[in-house]
């Protein structure tokens, strides 16, 4: 009947410790959601946010860009470097140079297994060469401030030196310290240092893979994430171990507690927590700080920290508390901080708003306009960049004109004309490939579309101003043509003198087009000048309305002074064009005399139709 006790213990163990323990990190995990916001947020929010930190960790890709053609060697080099099955071979290089590990480097091992212990480190040692010839060639391919540019070429580059030293401390010095005397102690130093060179060297495989990379960067973001956990837990394990000292300082060693487990000072009391953290024998040192008479040296009138007693009491509060705050709450925000940071690399692609694939077309183009590797461009430089991408996010400046002057004014008016950095590009185009309504939340959203509607404004405010410079150049233009065709009439004919028409002593002249540009409208007689003409588009059309009236008087005045200088009869049935009460006045203007016959070079100045009749003239 006994021996199915043991059931109870099984299944106890396995309720108490895996589904409870296990309950009580989904409810820690779950409160962190909910606190920090996340645990509310929609599907296409939780996407949005998702994608936020997946774009905070991309960074552009430090590659040089590639040789002239006239360099051949470079440029085949470029190409050898950069190739994929030369990656793949220095990462199983990085491999194979860790497998040289698989037995101690040390002067013990070597005298037990001298030949093994030999070919690792010369296998080591060559795989050290050839990394050393891999930054040679790097070199010369990307030159030495291109190879620089690169954060792994340097961290490469440093292990690289680092690995050379070993070969000349490992097997060049070795002569020199036998006829020291010292062999034995230069021996186990370069032992040391070469294994270290060797674990130095694994951690760079990570930058040889993008998937390892991104893995690698999930780790150091979940790192700095939780700097602010990991500094509060350090802080209350100091206070538990100054408690531990005061309260187990002097307990007799036992089972557990013993030379290198004790409290008897604070270093020592740090060892010892930290082991607790692990769930390393916690409870078998509670138990020995738990020692009571007659188990302890313990006499009447002696105070407590004299004896070498534990408190029983006080053991079971100060490590239950102390394993059930640091394991069970503090760790587990550290698990829920890495949870949260590695679901954004263990996310499929179909849940993404943005694949890894289009943020890595977005690097390649990136670099291509980043020629400096400055991590930044020139605002002028953007809409090549834009006109480049492909995939998810393309855009097409003939079928979505309108969306490409949007990015692009948008960048000038966020920067003021100044350089952007890969991250505000990037920023941007997720804006704009995302459905803002759905996938933003009330505050962003209300901001974002605040400022889009600010820049579709302008924009909009720069197209009308831009058209009507447009056609007032077509309509110059048109009316250029025409003044030359006039021009050419009246070069046929002979006169004697040619002179200006006056009127009231003042000689017409034709405006010139900088003045009919800022709007400055030369007054006839009073010489009076008007204030420059305004950004609105209602000030525009009322001034070409007072000008082409103004206009329409003068050219048919002009006409009949033409007819009667080539001696032609006027037509004294053309009726002058009536004008707004509010025009300034052309029509008082007194006609020239035509007593003395004589040909005039006429100025035309430039004639406006109609407003009405603008819509014609610029199509």
């Amino acid at each position: 009947m006994f021996q199915w006790a043991v059931l109870f213990i099984h299944i106890y163990v396995f309720i108490g410790c895996m589904i409870g323990l296990t309950l009580f990190v989904g409810v820690v995990v779950a409160n962190y959601t909910e606190n920090r916001g996340t645990a509310l947020l929609t599907v296409d929010q939780r996407r949005w946010h998702d994608l936020k930190a997946r774009l905070k960790m991309a960074q552009p890709l430090h590659v040089p860009p590639k040789p002239p053609e006239s360099a051949k060697l470079r440029c085949y080099l470029y190409d050898l470097t950069t190739s994929r099955w030369f990656k793949q071979l220095f990462a199983a290089l990085v491999v194979l140079n860790s497998f040289t590990l698989v037995i101690p480097w040390n002067v013990m091992e070597e005298q037990d297994r001298k030949k093994l212990l030999l070919s690792l480190t010369v296998i080591s040692a060559i795989c050290n060469v050839l990394f050393t010839l891999e930054c040679l060639l790097k070199m010369i391919a990307f030159t030495i401030s291109g190879f620089w540019q690169s954060r792994r070429n340097r961290i490469d580059m440093i292990i690289t030196i680092l690995g050379i030293n070993w070969i000349v401390f490992h097997f060049l010095f070795q002569l020199p310290a036998y006829f020291a005397g010292g062999i034995t102690e230069w021996k186990r130093l370069t032992y040391t240092y070469g294994y270290l060179v060797v674990i130095l060297r694994f951690f760079t495989i990570a930058g040889r893979k993008s998937t390892l990379k991104m893995l690698m960067l999930t780790v150091v973001m979940s790192m700095v994430r939780s700097s602010f956990i990991i500094a509060a837990m350090f802080l209350l394990v100091l206070f538990y171990a100054n408690a531990g000292v005061v309260l187990f300082g002097m307990v007799k060693y036992g089972q557990a507690v013993g030379k290198h487990v004790n409290f008897r000072n604070g270093r020592e009391a740090l060892v010892v927590l930290f082991r607790s953290v692990t769930g390393e024998d916690w409870n078998d040192i509670m138990h020995d700080c738990m020692r009571a008479p007659p188990f302890c040296n313990w006499h009447p009138g002696l105070s407590y920290w004299q004896t070498d007693c534990g408190n029983y009491f006080g053991a079971i509060v100060y490590f239950c508390s102390f394993y059930l705050i640091i394991t069970y709450i503090v760790l587990n925000l550290l698990v829920a901080i890495i949870m949260e940071n590695f679901s954004l690399f263990y996310s499929s692609e179909e849940d993404a708003l943005l694949s890894y694939a289009d943020i890595r077309n977005f690097q390649l183009v990136w670099n291509m306009v980043d020629i400096e590797q400055k991590r930044s461009i020139p605002v002028r430089r953007v809409k090549f960049l834009l006109r480049l991408l492909k995939g998810r996010l393309e855009v097409d400046d003939e079928k979505d004109g309108l969306l490409f002057k949007h990015m692009c004014h948008e960048m000038e008016r966020l920067h003021n004309g100044d350089d952007v950095s890969f991250h505000d590009v990037l920023n941007m185009l997720s804006y704009r490939s995302v459905d803002i309504r759905k996938s933003l939340q009330l505050e962003e959203l209300l901001q974002r579309e605040e400022l889009e509607y600010i820049i579709e404004e302008e924009v909009a405010k720069h197209t009308i101003r831009t058209w009507l410079e447009n056609c007032l150049k077509s309509i110059k233009a048109k009316q250029n043509n025409t003044l030359g065709k006039m021009n050419s009439i009246g070069s046929t004919f002979a006169f004697p003198q040619s002179q200006e028409v006056l009127t009231k002593g003042v000689v017409l002249t034709e405006p010139s087009p900088e003045e009919e540009l800022q709007g400055v409208d030369k007054g006839v007689g009073s010489g009076k000048k008007k204030a420059q003409r305004g950004n609105s588009i209602t000030e525009v059309v009322t001034e070409a309305q007072k000008k082409s009236v103004k206009r329409a008087n003068e050219k048919i005045k002009e006409r009949r002074g033409t007819l009667r200088q080539i001696q032609m009869g006027t037509y004294d049935e053309l009726e002058e064009v009536e004008e707004d009460d509010d025009t300034d006045g052309g029509g008082d203007m007194r006609r020239p005399s035509f007593d003395y016959p004589h040909h005039s070079d006429i100025s035309h100045e430039k004639q406006f139709e109609d407003v009405k009749t603008w819509w014609t003239l610029c199509d």
